[in-house]
């Protein structure tokens, strides 16, 4: 009997035993979130200080997932460059994999989706402000794990408006993930950091 699984309901273990995802142990394997990283100009900070404050100013009431993407992710992605060629947007897209038995079928929607025809190449996944983003970890991957590629690399990004993390994914015949640290949007520079990482996958991504 084939199991469907909603991909909001996902969890590592299943990936695990089902798709045969693993973790990488290379500390190399995700070392674009690192090295390389571009300067912001004095006008991007300006702007990301003026997302953090709008931000802090609407938490004092419950914030849902719809305003996370309009306050937060919207004008990250703005200024990371992924609003312009060759790269394009998409929003609540669904998605379906099934394991190698086709015993398992995880369904979903992905938030957001940047992709550079053909390729997928960033899953946004946001979810309200006071949910842990560890359950959104293989919710991103399950759908990383979507894209009809198996060449290039496909990049996540969760966030819940305070919290911001980073994934990569590998498919080829082990497929392997890895994620960034934790990033805090009222740590001091953190957001700032969030889309200079942002802007290096652009530009990585741009030039393949």
């Amino acid at each position: 009997m084939v199991q469907v699984i909603q991909g909001r309901d996902i969890t590592l273990a299943q990936l695990i035993d089902e798709f045969g995802l693993q973790r990488a142990d290379n500390e190399q394997f995700f070392s674009e979130w690192q090295h390389d990283l571009p300067e912001l100009s004095d006008l991007e900070k300006q702007s990301l200080n003026e997302v953090k404050a709008e931000y802090l100013h609407l938490s004092r009431y419950q914030i849902l997932e719809p305003v996370v993407k309009m306050v937060v992710l919207s004008p990250l992605l703005r200024l990371a460059g992924f609003y312009q060629p060759p790269f394009y947007i998409g929003s609540e897209q669904q998605v379906e994999i099934c394991s190698e038995d086709e015993g398992t079928i995880v369904r979903g929607r992905i938030d957001i989706l940047v992709f550079k025809p053909p390729f997928w190449v960033l899953v946004v996944e946001a979810k309200r402000a006071d949910y842990s983003l560890v359950p959104a970890i293989p919710q991103a991957l399950a759908y990383m794990l979507a894209d009809v590629s198996s060449e290039k690399p496909v990049f996540g990004f969760i966030s819940n408006g305070n919290e911001f993390r980073f994934l990569k994914l590998m498919k080829a015949e082990t497929s392997q993930y890895a994620l960034s640290d934790l990033f805090a949007l009222d740590s001091r520079d953190d957001i700032h950091t969030v889309v200079k990482v942002l802007k290096r996958l652009a530009n990585l991504i741009r030039n393949s």
